[in-house]
């Protein structure tokens, strides 16, 4: 049964509020993919604090010309679904890609982050990325490398003192 016009209108206020609220956009086709691969999906993504939106293309464009962001659905192969990524802005791509992996039906399409539109290569690398905490971590252990290393440096020199100090007194006596 067609929706009503303030069915539409609605659908096309809710798309709206989520992208104020969004970080980043990632577009995908889920045409194949069953109604319990996409609750699980949903539920994934619902875990990284991102959500999932089905609606018509047309109703898309609109909600996205309003906003100002400049999107061609028309080229885009498939039935469209947005995920919106509220917490962190590579969450969602991440999810989504994770669960491409296992389901061959999911295909990411493009993204949008930062006022700019993402290919489909682009969504791939950022999605790609290690974690904002992996990198952190990552950032932690080069900036102590060098500590650790001067640290080596120092003990190994006290280290032979030692050794050499011991090596004398067994020597006199």
């Amino acid at each position: 049964m067609p929706k009503t016009k303030a069915q539409k209108q609605s659908i096309i206020q809710q798309i709206a509020e989520n992208l104020k609220n969004q970080q980043s956009i990632l577009f995908v086709d889920y045409k194949g993919i069953g109604v319990k691969d996409l609750s699980k999906l949903r539920s994934q993504l619902k875990e990284v604090g991102a959500k999932l939106e089905v609606a018509k293309k047309t109703l898309l464009a609109r909600a996205f010309k309003e906003k100002g962001i400049d999107t061609d659905f028309k080229n885009m192969e498939g039935q469209i679904a947005v995920i919106y990524s509220f917490e962190d802005p590579v969450a969602g791509a991440k999810a989504a890609h994770t669960f491409a992996k296992g389901n061959e039906y999911l295909q990411l399409l493009a993204g949008y982050m930062e006022k700019q539109l993402l290919t489909h290569e682009e969504v791939i690398n950022l999605a790609q990325l290690p974690s904002r905490d992996q990198l952190l971590a990552q950032f932690v252990g080069t900036l102590a490398s060098p500590m650790r290393g001067l640290q080596a440096v120092l003990t190994g020199n006290i280290k032979g003192l030692i050794i050499a100090l011991q090596a004398i007194q067994k020597k006199k006596t």
